[in-house]
């Protein structure tokens, strides 16, 4: 399995709240009902929460306080499977309403996405 991981931050003029919401209710499900069409095995968001404890760890650690907003997380299959995807009419159909989608809600300039490979130490 091969995942790609997209770290998010929103564009400047949405509220995280808005940002989520947006990405949860309607960006969400447009992955899901076309993951068969990019072979997308599984999709998750990670949404960063408003929290006391998010700041300690960016203080004790010294980090940048302009977090991200979330983190999507999509498996494949196999690298291949991945690009499987844009062989196809209706995988780049897909892909273009996503991205145009994700312009809606990403500031694309300030994320960052890259394919990854699992190497889990504890749990699955």
């Amino acid at each position: 399995m091969i995942k790609l991981v997209y770290c998010l931050r929103r564009l400047p003029e949405l509220p995280r709240e808005e940002f989520q919401r947006y990405w949860r209710e309607n960006h969400g499900p447009l992955v899901r009902d076309r993951a068969g069409a990019l072979g997308i095995r599984r999709y998750v968001q990670v949404h960063t929460l408003d929290s006391p404890l998010n700041e300690a760890m960016r203080a004790s650690r010294g980090s940048d306080p302009d977090i991200f907003d979330g983190v999507a997380e999509l498996w494949w299959e196999s690298p291949e499977a991945f690009s499987a995807g844009a062989t196809t009419d209706e995988g780049r159909k897909a892909a273009r309403e996503l991205y145009e989608d994700e312009k809606r809600f990403i500031d694309f300039s300030r994320s960052l996405a890259f394919v990854a490979q699992e190497h889990p130490f504890v749990g699955d």
